[in-house]
């Protein structure tokens, strides 16, 4: 597990039975070369003691948020800055629900609120506090936020009973934050493009073509995308939409702009096409603001096709093209038909007809269709975890 060198892990200890697992994770993550810090919430100091911690990390252990001592030498911001990954191990059923609301009660809580950093919940709990529906609803909420989650497992509880809810043993753990940081750091060195939102094509000075793309979609990918290591730049037709620092944002309004900053940026490994590029565009845009009339007629050509430009660019193709499609109807025959036509490795198809979903909602269900005729559906999700499956799956695929 060599991608965890120097690694610096912010362990949070939290008050379950598991916490004395924490000593083995913590002895496998120093035989690999991490350098921990350690909380211990308040109750988890009923499973397992500071001094057995720092024995084993060589590291502080932090345990109170007012603590003058902490806060002099290292305050809770810095604590969070420090650290490259934090790890929370065991993760309650009471964590979880104070995460999933946002809440700063303790040094634990304050820390992750306050952390730019990956974030890993290694869950364990009663098989019914896993399977309660507000547990389920919590996670749902922490995904959303980016949170990933490790477990639990199948199997006999503290408590004797049977079930999910078990914690995930410390060396799978570990391997799965060894996996997670090989492909961050393999993703490091590729570059990904993605459109995102409408395209506005001029009638006049004050009036346009557009759609009902929100964007949303687009946005969520290339935060995916740059979480998962990849150098992203994201072109974005008109949105009100905000997006993070370490993605590259250009805006534009029309196709040809859209088309335009889409060559300037390659080559790239992975492209994502998923604005809603205007398929028309007016033939003579006029430079006044048309007058009031009884009718008036315009006349429309074809616009560029962004996606089939890059898809079949002999020199500077992608690795990954990857393709939108909102349909109204016959969805799978149209998917299909564009994932031939245009050259793509994968096509995303969503059903637009229902105003539940897709434009404008925050949430999305779609059906993935790949060049070797496979096909995949992603049940209705918010787009932020939408992104994380696709993305999820552009990993598998370069590697």
């Amino acid at each position: 597990m060599k991608n965890l060198k120097k690694k610096k892990i912010l362990l949070i200890i939290c008050g379950g039975i598991a916490a004395y697992k924490s000593l083995e994770t913590i002895r496998i993550l120093k035989k690999n070369g991490c350098e921990i810090k350690t909380i211990l919430t308040k109750s988890a100091k009923e499973f397992v003691t500071p001094l057995s911690i720092s024995s084993l990390s060589q590291g502080k252990v932090y345990d109170d948020l007012f603590s003058v001592e902490n806060e002099i030498e290292m305050d809770h911001i810095a604590l969070s800055r420090w650290a490259d990954l934090i790890l929370v191990e065991p993760a309650t059923a009471n964590t979880i629900s104070k995460l999933a609301k946002g809440s700063s009660e303790d040094l634990a809580s304050t820390v992750i609120l306050a952390s730019n950093k990956p974030i890993f919940l290694v869950p364990a709990m009663n098989v019914r506090m896993w399977e309660h529906a507000s547990t389920k609803e919590n996670l749902e909420i922490l995904r959303k936020y980016s949170y990933k989650i490790i477990g639990p497992e199948v199997g006999e509880m503290a408590c004797g009973e049977y079930g999910e809810g078990k914690m995930t043993e410390p060396v799978s753990v570990v391997k799965t934050i060894d996996s997670y940081l090989f492909t961050i750091s393999k993703n490091s060195k590729l570059k990904a493009l993605v459109t995102a939102g409408p395209t506005n094509e001029y009638i006049d000075p004050v009036r346009f073509i557009t759609n009902k793309s929100s964007g949303k979609q687009g946005y969520e990918l290339a935060k995916s995308l740059s979480r998962n290591g990849y150098q992203t730049t994201l072109i974005s037709g008109p949105t009100n939409l905000k997006i993070t620092d370490e993605i590259k944002i250009i805006k534009v309004e029309t196709a040809e702009q859209m088309f335009k900053e889409t060559q300037k940026n390659l080559p790239v490994d992975v492209a994502i096409f998923s604005a809603a590029v205007a398929d028309f565009k007016i033939i003579k845009k006029k430079n006044f603001k048309i007058k009031k009339s009884d009718k008036f007629t315009i006349q429309l050509e074809k616009n560029v096709d962004i996606l089939n430009y890059v898809s079949n660019h002999n020199s500077m193709r992608p690795k990954l093209v990857i393709g939108f499609a909102a349909e109204t109807n016959n969805l799978e025959d149209n998917a299909i038909k564009k994932l031939k036509n245009k050259n793509c490795d994968m096509i995303i198809a969503n059903d637009v007809s229902d105003r539940s979903i897709g434009f404008e909602s925050d949430f999305n269900e779609v059906t993935i269709f790949y060049k070797n005729d496979e096909k995949e559906k992603l049940f209705l999700k918010n787009k932020s975890l939408i992104s994380e499956e696709i993305v999820e799956r552009i990993n598998n695929q370069l590697n």
